[in-house]
């Protein structure tokens, strides 16, 4: 009977490292909408671009949920509604570009010394784990933030929210149009942090085709916080990337940003165009 309680705390300890260790996307049903489409926004987690949990709604954990088309900007928590999966369901009106951010505001974690030094080494910050490990700590406490954006093309692909800087503390801003990209180019996708390019710091680019697969590749910032990505299949592209830094704030050890933005690319007309074609949900 006495080993209950710590079997408990061991469960919970872990499902608090699956829900921070694993990343959020915004992943919308349809990328190429038409006026008068319901936009079905999906908030989903999981590693390696695989759908391992659809979450609902959390107003009190979103700080910020916007739709950018032009110089229109329409704030969506009053068209979201507690608990709701999809997040969203509203109805588009505006033709052109649509970007559509989500911030969810401070998290908090509480991991075993030895499960965190495990999630540090698997994001290529090895120092940092040795330092966990060395420490006198059993568990550590991390505060978190999550920032995520998806981009979707109303009738047409006109517009410049692909690139619009959001200001946010950890952001992903693409510099070019993936709309209109050919199959083979190359894009370039900037990394901010606190208002400044990230240099040397590690995106993942994931892309999902629609046989189902995931081809994964590891970026580093430049100098000028930018990155370099080849256009080189059909599919739902994720760019994510997550920065930990060690804090004195007395309500963690340590604090970590999370980025995410998700895009389609088609060089043609044929490519399927919903979330559940790449293998996000049940197919048609």
């Amino acid at each position: 009977m006495k080993r209950k309680p710590l079997l408990l705390i061991i469960l919970a300890a872990a499902i608090g490292l699956a829900t921070t260790t694993h990343d959020f996307f915004l992943l919308p049903e349809l990328f190429f909408m038409h006026k008068g489409d319901k936009l079905n926004l999906h908030l989903l987690s999981g590693e390696a671009f695989t759908k391992e949990a659809e979450i609902g709604y959390q107003p009190a954990k979103t700080t910020r949920f916007m739709l950018h088309n032009g110089s229109k900007k329409i704030d969506l928590t009053r068209a979201a509604k507690d608990s709701a999966a999809p997040v969203l369901n509203y109805e588009i009106l505006n033709s052109g570009q649509s970007l559509i951010e989500m911030t969810r505001g401070y998290e908090f974690s509480f991991t075993s010394r030895d499960a965190y030094a495990e999630f540090l080494n698997s994001q290529g910050l090895d120092k940092m784990a040795e330092k966990v490990k060395s420490g006198n700590q059993f568990r550590v406490r991390e505060k978190y933030t999550r920032y995520l954006k998806t981009l979707v093309s109303v009738d047409n692909h006109d517009g410049n929210a692909y690139g619009k800087v959001l200001n946010e503390d950890y952001e992903i801003i693409l510099k070019e149009n993936p709309y209109n990209k050919k199959y083979g180019d190359d894009m370039v996708g900037l990394l901010k942090f606190k208002g400044k390019p990230a240099p040397a710091a590690a995106v993942t680019l994931y892309v999902k085709t629609t046989t189902g697969n995931v081809y994964t590749q590891n970026l580093t910032t430049s100098t000028d916080g930018e990155v370099t990505f080849n256009l080189s299949r059909e599919g739902v592209y994720l760019l994510r990337s997550v920065r930990i830094e060690q804090t004195k704030d007395k309500d963690a050890d340590y604090e970590s940003w999370w980025t995410s933005y998700t895009f389609p690319f088609s060089s043609s007309e044929d490519l399927p165009n919903t979330y559940k074609e790449f293998g996000f949900g049940n197919k048609h």
